[in-house]
């Protein structure tokens, strides 16, 4: 099963994330052992644009579309066997420490 792990922080961060794994192993790790099939980390809030469509007129805006103290840092697509793997997968990354890691199982048809 496919999941879609979204990598969040807070915008002003309250943690140490001092006793976090290292990222670089944790990514090798599981890029060895086909748990983790891509991802990356994202530009900040500041450099998105968000896209509307509203009575045919497309609307842009830079920047994040609302205004939130938690922000999607990156994002990794996980194979795992079901959310018990996946949940192991999420706990072991070093945000999981800091921040949040939210898990999405991908719709497959």
């Amino acid at each position: 099963m496919k999941y879609m792990m979204l990598v969040c922080t807070d915008t002003e961060p309250d943690r140490d994330p001092g006793a976090a794994p290292d990222i670089e192993k944790w990514v090798a790790e599981r890029d060895a052992n086909g748990q983790r099939l891509t991802g990356s980390r994202f530009a900040p809030p500041s450099a998105a644009t968000t896209v509307r469509v509203r009575d045919g007129e497309l609307l842009l805006t830079d920047g994040p579309f609302a205004e939130t103290k938690e922000v999607i840092v990156g994002f990794d697509l996980l194979e795992c066997a079901d959310l018990d793997e996946a949940v192991e997968v999420a706990r072991a990354h070093p945000m999981a420490y800091a921040g949040r890691i939210e898990l999405r199982p991908l719709v497959e048809d």
